[in-house]
């Protein structure tokens, strides 16, 4: 999935703790919308967004 996520143009960092089933991103210029399509081309789904 980081793989998917690091191909969003403006991320810098992706962390993904499957453990807690969470995912944080780093960077600017992308779009919520833009990193729930690219868990969703990785197999998964997002449950939410956070600030």
């Amino acid at each position: 999935m980081s793989a998917e996520i690091g191909k969003v143009e403006g991320v810098s960092e992706v962390q993904v703790d499957l453990t807690a089933g969470a995912v944080t991103v780093s960077g600017s210029g992308f779009s919520d919308d833009q990193i729930r399509a690219a868990v969703q081309e990785a197999g998964y789904e997002m449950a939410g967004a956070g600030s």
